[in-house]
């Protein structure tokens, strides 16, 4: 009798990210192992009992504290590890403080002879996924950030509330940092097929382009709200992140707005970036790239400069 190989995400770093990903992992029943590695030894051990302890409530599977060590049999290790963005702070001010916890992770990861695919969500996302490229060696395509995987969703859930439809029948995409540069594509927007743009100023629909252009503010705001309010975002991307290793895990070749290296594609080179990619068993197999209006391709570009720049300061090539 045969069985299929098993599935080992190794999770780094068990703050509110970490947790609740573990959590909605073992919620949906996603990976067959889970590993929890933190700085903070007796927190991932506290977080292992207590998700084994679900487990009769939840599906089958294996969780323990561990140790790089345990890199070396994963498909997938995940970074949630770092500083989190604080009142008033931008993602890009989290540069250097988190540049240098991620290049002892990722050596470290990768002195255990890790040859999976990395999946990274610490703000500022896209920079650090540039650098966990950078830092590992391997193809870019094996390094994924989550990207604007979290603003598309926010687009989505926004745009379905305002045109009162399920999220799920919106098809609509957030482009370029994860951060104050980002762009909504409302060239690309949809719902059900009927283009978002045909529906403005409809007297069917009483859309108006100026109430899109402040749900866009409401989207890429949003963290600063929420950080605000509670003190952090962890349970929209928690379950974009789930989303992601499900496509990875069960080598969909889903598309999702993921943080990937562009080698020319939007006419930008060397930039990890969010960009609508297809994501399946062996990471990136492309890039998607959309026709953008000039609008869309001024702001794609100026966003992809200040990602740019970021990198510069901190990747020395």
């Amino acid at each position: 009798m045969k069985y299929q190989k098993t599935t080992r995400v190794v999770l780094i770093g068990t703050g509110f990210v970490g947790s609740s990903y573990a959590y909605a992992c073992l919620n949906q029943g996603v990976v067959d192992e889970m590993v929890l590695i933190d700085r903070d030894t007796k927190k991932a051990e506290g977080d292992a009992m207590d998700l084994n302890h679900g487990i009769p409530y939840g599906s089958p599977m294996k969780i323990w504290a561990g140790s790089y060590k345990d890199c070396k049999d994963a498909d997938l290790v995940v970074i949630t590890a770092g500083a989190n963005q604080g009142p008033g702070e931008t993602r890009l001010d989290l540069i250097e403080k988190n540049t240098q916890i991620f290049k002892e992770i990722v050596e470290e990861v990768m002195a255990n002879g890790f040859d999976g695919i990395f999946l990274i969500a610490t703000n500022p996302v896209d920079v650090l996924s540039y650098a966990t490229w950078k830092f590992s060696g391997l193809p870019p395509e094996r390094v994924i950030g989550s990207g604007t995987i979290l603003d598309t969703a926010r687009f989505r859930y926004l745009l379905g509330e305002y045109f009162n439809v399920d999220a799920r029948n919106v098809h609509a995409y957030i482009m370029g940092e994860h951060g104050d540069t980002e762009l909504p594509l409302w060239s690309h927007a949809d719902i059900g097929g009927q283009p978002i743009l045909q529906l403005v100023n409809d007297e069917k629909h009483h859309a108006k382009m100026e109430d899109l252009d402040e749900l866009f503010l409401k989207v890429r705001d949003a963290a600063y709200h929420i950080i605000e309010r509670k003190g952090a975002t962890y349970y929209g991307i928690a379950l974009g992140l789930v989303r992601l290793t499900k496509a990875i895990l069960r080598n969909e070749n889903s598309i999702l707005t993921v943080s990937a290296l562009l080698e020319g594609q939007y006419e930008e080179e060397n930039v990890y970036i969010g960009v609508p990619a297809i994501v399946n068993g062996n990471g990136i197999r492309e890039v998607v790239e959309l026709s953008l209006n000039e609008q869309e391709k001024k702001q794609f570009s100026y966003s992809a400069n200040t990602l740019k720049e970021a990198a510069a300061s901190i990747i020395k090539e």
